[in-house]
């Protein structure tokens, strides 16, 4: 029984000096972590001896002095890049995408191809994405340990089965993909989830262990339509089934344009990639930084389409706000595109519609321009067993 405690303790320190190291903004040296974690520097040096020969962190040039390091040299400690890694999948309904990323959160190797999937069978677009995970993994430098794979979809998955229950815009509905990847990837455990969740995760946590503020937003995906998440303590927020988020299909006019979700008036099909191209008379190939160039230039259909999508959107997000108290939004894929020129606009609307805009002023943050940030975010999912079980991989 004590023995059965001393590795439970060990598991739990394992954890937290991972966490400590993994988590902080500047590389941190044994001192560092004794002091933060409260544990003596003694067994700190133990268990981050363990944490480098398993692989976990890496130690990197010493420093003498500088701030907060006087006197003796330190040796910072960081993840170790290219020792562990984890596959992320992404099939949207204008491209497909496999990326292979590290403990840091850097991009080891990826596959991104554009293509029109909606109304594809689920077949061959699984056997497509195969191949390219095959490439991928094929692909993974010499010594890395894929410990993990998930995939991104847009649309209402079961996270529990790993099912696609349905994605309205592909035209799919009830796809197990899972047997369809089991080539690649082998004894790999798939976590299947909604892309816009996972591309939450992936700004809510850019790197295994490491948070960025703010920790509370909701979280808009663009792409042919609109996805959502609601992130509360750098979480994303899953609801009962796991299907909340959907800010996409929240009514903005019921005599408004009918939905492939079954609805009318839906934000998507005002604020979705092909609303806004028909709407500024642009055809669906049109990219939406074209769209954005057009607005810049004073082009008068793309104004409008940006105007009428950031009056969209700052209804429908004044209600989310109003009902959430997360005054947070943060705008990604096709929308980050045109970020700059519907920020404004849909602050301005949120200021108006929020009833504690008078005390806490809404923000709208312009994510980075990924096209794939679902497949980041699943494959950083699937690395967090690092930071949470750094014990199944030191002692392999």
């Amino acid at each position: 029984m004590a023995n059965l405690r001393q590795a439970s303790l060990r598991h739990a320190n394992l954890a937290l000096v991972a966490r400590t190291v993994l988590g902080a903004d500047v590389p941190p040296s044994r001192a560092d972590v004794a002091a933060v974690t409260s544990l003596t520097r003694s067994t700190v040096s133990r268990l981050v001896d363990d944490l480098v020969a398993g692989g976990v962190l890496e130690e990197v040039a010493s420093v003498v002095g500088g701030p907060g390091r006087p006197g003796r040299p330190g040796t910072p400690l960081r993840a170790s890049t290219g020792r562990f890694a984890a596959l992320g999948l992404q099939i949207g309904v204008g491209h497909l995408a496999a990326r292979l990323v590290d403990l840091s959160g850097a991009v080891l190797a990826e596959r991104l191809v554009t293509t029109d999937l909606a109304g594809s069978r689920p077949a061959p677009t699984l056997r497509r994405l195969r191949s390219h995970a095959a490439r991928v993994l094929a692909a993974a430098p010499d010594g890395c340990r894929v410990i993990g794979a998930g995939l991104a979809l847009p649309g209402i998955v079961d996270a529990t089965s790993g099912r696609l229950l349905s994605a309205p815009n592909l035209g799919w509905e009830d796809v197990d993909p899972g047997p369809a990847l089991a080539e690649p990837l082998g004894d790999l455990p798939l976590q299947v989830g909604n892309e816009a969740d996972l591309a939450a995760h992936a700004f809510a946590s850019p790197a295994p262990g490491r948070h960025r503020e703010p920790s509370d937003f909701v979280y808009l995906s663009g792409e042919v339509g609109i996805g959502g998440a609601v992130v509360v303590g750098g979480a994303v927020m899953t609801g009962r089934h796991g299907w909340a988020g959907e800010i996409g299909h929240v009514c903005v006019d019921p005599d408004g344009p009918a939905c492939r979700c079954g609805s009318t008036g839906c934000l998507e099909q005002y604020a979705g990639r092909l609303a806004m191209l028909s709407a500024a008379g642009l055809d669906a190939g049109t990219t939406s930084a074209e769209l954005a160039r057009r607005a810049h230039e004073g082009d008068e259909q793309a104004c409008a389409a940006v105007r009428s999508a950031a009056r969209a959107l700052g209804i429908a997000l004044s209600g989310v706000v109003n009902v959430l108290d997360i005054p947070t939004v943060v705008l990604g894929g096709h929308l980050a595109q045109v970020g700059d020129l519907l920020a404004p606009e849909v602050d301005a609307l949120l200021g108006r519609r929020v009833l504690s805009a008078h005390w806490v002023s809404p923000t709208v943050v312009v994510a980075s321009d990924d096209p794939a940030p679902g497949a980041t975010g699943a494959a950083l999912l699937a690395l967090q067993k690092v930071v949470t079980e750094p014990v199944r991989l030191t002692d392999a």
